[in-house]
């Protein structure tokens, strides 16, 4: 819920008052973000602040501190608003069948279209529906519960894609080939004019207690694609998959900038860890008690819990994490100079933020450039050399 700070995470969910604004496209300028106010430094607490910095820079996860990760070249670029979608909605309960199901998914793309534009004045990029959404829960005889993609799933996805003008990632128990009895837990990604643009089969197939059977006979699948959209490169992981760093690992490796996670769990913890250890933004789309937005410092930007059940939230894929220093004041500074023309969430008890361009011309990298700054990881990399220098081991 917007405004408010999330039960499970603690984190600051923006408010809807302070998205709203002029109508805005893809790469114009936005409204202003939530910014918590400076505080004035003492020198022991400049000493305090800079203490913090180093042991967080100390404490990095082994594979930052040899490669930036893909966000560090999210910088270079000019502004890419990306207006997201996703929904907290469960399936458990008698099947209504496949045409009401598909007229009740719909209904929340049509949804999360219609706060998209109530809330920033224009339509939405990507819709997220949750796991298996298309079939509910799939037990027993898989081939009986999955359903094939072509026919009324494509159809009813490829017309509300074009009707809403957006992505839509359809997860369902998708059935392959009866015969041969290959399913798969799935999300099918439809594109702005109703196409197919890739499929995503589920890795990691969850495996019940003192069972060892992959989801009743689902087969897994291969490969951790990236596809490429028009707002920027998507990557998607579902449900158990959370449980397993290398998928989210191989699309970082490939560039991916947004992860959608349709599942029906609704942790918190570890995907806020998986977008803070990648670089990337994750949006969850699940079954129940939240659905949320996360950001690269890990952050929970937005998120919807009962009794709402959708939420639309603009996010700008051109970003960079600065930590704290005294030139930065807390983003003041970026605020006194730049004024509208910049965005920016600082987390005081974080020392770090993440800040993005409002300027169509002018990149976030330019911006901290001008004010003598640099971003976490390359602070990182600075100080790595001179571990490395006075001979402090590597582990």
């Amino acid at each position: 819920m917007r405004g408010e700070f999330g039960a499970a995470t603690g984190a600051f969910v923006e408010p809807d008052e302070d998205a709203r604004g002029a109508p805005r496209r893809l790469g114009a300028s936005g409204g202003r973000p939530d910014v918590i106010p400076s505080i004035p430094m003492r020198a022991l607490h400049r000493y305090a602040r800079s203490s913090a910095v180093l042991a967080l820079t100390m404490l990095a996860p082994w594979s930052l501190l040899h490669a930036a990760p893909p966000g560090e070249r999210a910088a270079d670029g000019l502004p890419r608003k990306v207006i997201v979608g996703t929904s907290m909605q469960s399936f458990w309960g008698e099947y209504p069948g496949l045409a009401k199901r598909l007229q009740e998914l719909t209904r929340l793309v049509d949804q999360m279209a219609d706060e998209a534009q109530a809330q920033y004045g224009r339509g939405l990029d990507l819709a997220v529906l949750p796991e298996e959404a298309v079939n509910g829960e799939v037990s027993g005889d898989i081939t009986a519960g999955s359903v094939p993609f072509e026919g009324a799933v494509r159809e009813a996805f490829a017309r509300k894609a074009r009707e809403r003008h957006c992505y839509i990632v359809v997860p369902m128990a998708w059935l392959e080939d009866k015969q041969k009895r290959i399913c798969s837990n799935a999300a099918i990604l439809v594109d702005r004019n109703g196409k197919t643009a890739g499929i995503y089969r589920k890795l990691h197939l969850a495996v019940h207690t003192a069972s060892d059977s992959l989801e009743d006979g689902m087969t897994p699948g291969k490969e951790a694609p990236v596809f490429d959209c028009d707002f920027g490169k998507l990557g998607i992981q579902i449900c158990f998959d959370i449980e397993f760093e290398d998928g989210w690992r191989e699309l970082a490796r490939k560039g991916a900038e947004i992860i959608a996670w349709p599942t029906q769990s609704p942790q918190t913890a570890r995907p806020a860890a998986r977008a803070l250890d990648n670089g990337y933004y994750i949006v969850s789309s699940t079954w129940r008690h939240n659905a949320s937005v996360f950001e690269p410092t890990g952050r929970i930007v937005a998120q919807v819990k009962a009794p709402r059940t959708v939420l639309a939230q603009e996010i700008d894929l051109s970003w960079a994490i600065l930590p704290w220093s005294p030139q930065l004041q807390d983003g003041k500074a970026f605020r006194e100079k730049y004024g509208d023309k910049v965005g920016f969430r600082y987390y005081e008890e974080e020392d770090r933020g993440i800040f993005w361009s409002n300027d169509p011309r002018t990149s976030i990298r330019e911006m901290f450039r001008s004010l003598g700054l640099s971003t976490s990881e390359e602070e990182r990399r600075r100080v790595r050399k001179l571990f490395d220098k006075a001979g402090v081991p590597r582990f």
